[in-house]
Parts: structure tokens; C-alpha cells; sequence
């Protein structure tokens, strides 16, 4: 769509003087419509992401605020990658000033590793002070958690600070792989996010901790370079409507359809064991 940009500018219309900004945002999700069912993957319906992005955006007032170009950039990054925002944690739309970004959750980024086909399960825990964790990296690689109201060997009033993450995930065939990172890899992460002390890194730092931790182990994952890419292009970032590429219409089938490649698993390093 050679005219994509010119359109979607034209339908930016600016507010008129005293219109409720919920109303502007609904009429235009309504003139974005043909745009957002082009981009979504096929097993999501436009007028519920719609639905469902409107709900998001009235809940939170200060999106209310926010420049009509990047809150539409952000709900359009949410369809290409067939995520739904809001209460579920697939993705969030976060106010940063007078512009949206779009950040994708815990549960989106399993969404997404598991439309690989390859992958038969893919978790993420926290580890806390209290918790056995033994963690070898090596040859004969070990990854031991027990929860601290699950050991045997003492008595915990509680779980303790957090120490880390690490995600676990196993393929069809055969084969695994699990990352660990600790608590303060996880904390640089954050810093570098716009949205580091707003939205979901304040509100549910162990579902984002896990998140992290998911998204730094796709490059040993069976994952397709499409969804990779758009990933790494969509997380954590803002973008207006002028951003959008010709390539919209096409994204969808990328991210369903494509066929997905099998990287070998890259030595990890040396690990530590911890108690």
C-alpha cells in the first residue's frame, strides 16, 4: 500500500474544540478499520481488537492525552502482531508524555514463541532467596527450582527477595533449552525501557521479570526470523502512524504462515549454582 501513509494522515483528523477524547479516538478506530483488519492475523476479529483497545484506553486516562498518531501506531503494532491489549497481559499501551508506546507482556511472548509449531511447552518462573535453585551451564547441563514452601531442609517465613528469572522451553522434538538471568540483568532491561516506572513494570514487575527473560532466550529458540524481527521492532518502542511501512497488508501472513527456522542452540556459557 504505496498510499498507506498519506491516508492514515488525512484520517488524523485533529479533536474539535470540546469533543470528548474518548469519542475522537472511536471514530477514528472506526475510519482505521479496513487498515487493522488487513494487518491482523486471521484468528482475531478487528471490531473486538477495537472493542478492546477503546476499553484499554478509557481505563487509562492519561492515554486520553496522548497524540492520536501514536496511539493508533501502537494499537496497529498489536494487530500485526495478533495481541490483544489489556487485563490478559498480552500487550499494554503505556503513556509516555503525549505519546503511546506499546509494550508487549509475559503472556504475548509465549503467544508468540508458541506459533512456531515447535515448540511443545514454554514457562518462566522467579527465583527467590529463600528457593533451592541450582543452576549448571556445561556439557551436562542442570536446572534444579525448588520454592522455598516446597524445601525440606528448613523452615522460611517467606520467600525472600527476588534473585532472578529463567524460562524453560521444550521442543517437539525432543530437545530443550532454559535461559537464567539475574534480578539486576533484569533491572537493566528496565532502565532502558521508556516505560520503566510506568505500566506494567510497576504494576506486575514479575510478569515483565519473566517476560525479560523469555525474550532474551528467543535467539537459541525455534522461532521464525519474521516474528523476531517484528518483534524486536515493536517491543518497548513508540511509533506514529507515519512509521507504518507498505509492507502492513502482508505482515499478518508473515507471522501465521511463515515457515519456521531452526537455529542451532548457541553455547550458554558458564553458569553458577546457587543455594
Amino acid at each position: 500500500m504505496s498510499n498507506l501513509k498519506e491516508r492514515l494522515a488525512e484520517k488524523a483528523a485533529v479533536a474539535p474544540k470540546g469533543q470528548n477524547p474518548a469519542t475522537t479516538i472511536a471514530e477514528y478506530l472506526k475510519k482505521m478499520g479496513p487498515e487493522i483488519a488487513r494487518a491482523l492475523p486471521k484468528h482475531m476479529n478487528p471490531d473486538r481488537l477495537a472493542r478492546v483497545a477503546l476499553t484499554t484506553i478509557r481505563l487509562t486516562p492519561k492515554l486520553l492525552q496522548c497524540e492520536l498518531p501514536s496511539l493508533m501506531g501502537a494499537i496497529m503494532q498489536a494487530a500485526q502482531l495478533g495481541l490483544e491489549p489489556g487485563l490478559l497481559g498480552h500487550c499494554y499501551i503505556i503513556p509516555y508524555g503525549k505519546e503511546a508506546q506499546f509494550v508487549i507482556g509475559y503472556r504475548g511472548m509465549i503467544d508468540l514463541a508458541r506459533r512456531s509449531g515447535n515448540i511443545q511447552s514454554i514457562y518462566a518462573h522467579e527465583v527467590y532467596t529463600n528457593d533451592y535453585f541450582e543452576l549448571q551451564y556445561g556439557l551436562e547441563e542442570k536446572l534444579v527450582h525448588i520454592p522455598w514452601h516446597m524445601r525440606t531442609d528448613g523452615q522460611f517465613d517467606g520467600p525472600g527477595d527476588i534473585r532472578g528469572f529463567y524460562m524453560v522451553a521444550k521442543f517437539k522434538d525432543g530437545g530443550c533449552h532454559f535461559h537464567y538471568m539475574t534480578k539486576q540483568q533484569v533491572d537493566n532491561h528496565r532502565a532502558r525501557s521508556k516505560a520503566a516506572d510506568n505500566g506494567p513494570w510497576v504494576t506486575d514487575y514479575i510478569e515483565m521479570g519473566k517476560k525479560t527473560v523469555v525474550r532474551s532466550a528467543w535467539k537459541w529458540l525455534p522461532i521464525s526470523v519474521e516474528i523476531m524481527t517484528q518483534v524486536e521492532s515493536a517491543d518497548e518502542s513508540i511509533k506514529r502512524d507515519q512509521d507504518l511501512t507498505s509492507g502492513i497488508n502482508d505482515i499478518s501472513n508473515v507471522i501465521i504462515d511463515a515457515p519456521a527456522e531452526s537455529p542451532e542452540l548457541q553455547p550458554t556459557g558458564t553458569g553458577e549454582v546457587g543455594q
